[in-house]
């Protein structure tokens, strides 16, 4: 099974090949909508085969698509990310225009080499190749490429800007129709924030607001974490059931998130003169999910849970720790060696009768988890 982290970067990638696959697709249903059963390409006197075609150019396409996805996902998303959307559009589109060209270059090359039955180096090959890369076909091609590329990019992005998993449960209809579920959540809190916003100043403070959600972003992916919003300085993470169990994800995301803000602490004190901190509290159970909106359309939990986690987590103050799980989720979590647990006993949550069962924790080191270990070094 692949970490979560690796599992969303492949995720991310293989919408690329899909839609890649698709539109070589069309392209070649057009092209023998055109063409017909002409033996040749009227404009360049090159072989056609439909035949051939259909399996050669979808499967290269495919992965055309899968090398782009990576290449955007791993490396060129991070690289503009600092970018306005204008010079993203731009440099982007040098770098895929470029590796474009030598995409098209190799596959006319081999396609036509194995068509006329003769060495990628003869002097035919490159002559019929080179009638093609000078002809309007060629552009044509070029163009439709160029539309391929912005069709995932635009997939990227979006998904991107709606969060994790979100365009997959628009397009599959998940939540089409409201659906029952249990999930966890944490309710992770700045400390100290409208302090720290009279300080800085409103804009100063967006731009440590900014950063301190980029430095817990890879905690949150690292350990099967879901962004469900941010309220503020608030950020609200979900885990389904299953996710959030699982090697203790939900735990281990805290003091992940908790690390990653100590590695970046000197980033902090030297443009902001302090270190974000935070507070969070956990609590799970039933939710309705399901899309809202007309004008805006979003994916939206509704549940006691969320109430009762917020109110949870409000309550860490009281208590002068970082953490509080409530005890119906302690019970859950198979925690064995890896934590200190400290009951804190029952307290009232504010504007509910019932008491709830409240615990706080440390992480023992050296951990035995295998991916916290690994985030942590």
């Amino acid at each position: 099974m692949l970490p979560p982290k690796a599992k969303r970067n492949a995720l991310r990638i293989f919408p690329f090949g899909i839609i890649w696959f698709i539109f070589s697709i069309i392209y070649l249903l057009l092209e023998k909508g055109l063409l017909g059963d002409s033996p040749i390409y009227p404009s360049t006197g090159n072989p056609y085969s439909f035949e051939h075609n259909f399996i050669v150019t979808p499967i290269a396409s495919f992965f055309g698509g899968l090398i782009i996805g990576a290449v955007e996902i791993l490396y060129l998303s991070k690289l503009f990310t600092k970018r306005s959307l204008g010079q993203k559009v731009l440099f982007k589109t040098l770098i895929y225009i470029t590796f474009m060209f030598t995409f098209l270059f190799g596959i006319t090359l081999i396609n036509t080499s194995i068509e006329i039955q003769k060495s990628i180096f003869s002097t035919a090959v490159w002559n019929n190749v080179w009638v093609f890369f000078t002809n309007l076909a060629f552009w044509s091609v070029q163009i439709y490429m160029a539309a391929i590329i912005g069709a995932s990019l635009f997939y990227a992005e979006v998904s991107d800007h709606l969060g994790q998993g979100v365009m997959h449960n628009f397009l599959s209809g998940k939540y089409h129709h409201p659906v029952e579920e249990e999930r966890i959540f944490m309710f992770c809190d700045m400390k100290s924030s409208t302090t720290i916003a009279e300080n800085l100043g409103h804009v100063k403070f967006f731009e440590i607001l900014r950063e301190y959600y980029a430095d817990l972003s890879d905690a949150t992916v690292e350990f099967a974490g879901e962004i469900y919003l941010y309220v503020g300085d608030e950020i609200i993470v979900s885990w389904e059931m299953k996710n959030g169990l699982q090697n203790n994800n939900c735990l281990n995301c805290f003091f992940a998130m908790k690390k990653a803000l100590q590695k970046q602490s000197k980033k902090y004190q030297e443009k902001y003169g302090l270190v974000p901190t935070f507070k969070a509290g956990f609590h799970f159970g039933k939710v309705t999910a399901g899309e809202i909106g007309v004008i805006k359309k979003d994916i939206m939990f509704t549940g006691d849970v969320l109430n009762t986690t917020a109110r949870i987590q409000g309550l860490c103050n009281g208590f002068d720790v970082d953490i509080l799980v409530s005890g119906d989720l302690i019970k859950r979590l198979k925690y064995a060696d890896d934590f200190q647990i400290k009951a804190l006993g029952e307290s009232e949550l504010r504007a509910r009768d019932e008491k709830v069962e409240l615990f706080t924790l440390n992480l023992r080191t050296p951990t035995g988890v295998p991916n916290l270990k690994t985030f942590l070094n």
